[in-house]
């Protein structure tokens, strides 16, 4: 059974840092493009970050700079580190798994990551 399970999400004052997890099991992960989207109320579910099976990252414009995309396939785990953190990055953050082969994707749950002063 696949399971994406996030964590890490909370509540953070503008310009500080969160670190996000996403712990997977139940597939290959090391052949899965792993994925950061973010959906705030009112607003479609948009990519935040992704990182390919070989490693190779990309980040929406917004979060240039400021994320970091990594992940561990020793430990199943992919990362979203925060910095910089802006009002406008309030949203519930998912974690999708994807394999472009077999067009096989995965989403986790979501955990919820307000920025507010």
């Amino acid at each position: 059974q696949v399971h994406l399970v996030e964590s890490g999400g909370g509540f953070v004052q503008p310009g500080g840092s969160l670190r996000l997890s996403c712990a997977a099991s139940g597939f290959a992960f090391s052949r899965y493009a792993m994925s950061w989207y973010r959906q705030a109320p009112g607003k479609e579910r948009e990519l935040v970050a992704a990182i390919t099976s070989f490693g190779g990252k990309n980040y929406a414009d917004s979060v240039k700079g400021r994320f970091t995309i990594s992940r561990d396939n020793g430990k199943n785990t992919v990362y979203l580190q925060m910095n910089s953190l802006k009002p406008e990055d309030m949203a519930v953050y998912y974690c999708n798994a994807r394999e472009s082969s077999s067009g096989l994707e995965f989403w986790g749950q979501g955990t919820q990551v307000t920025v507010s002063s």
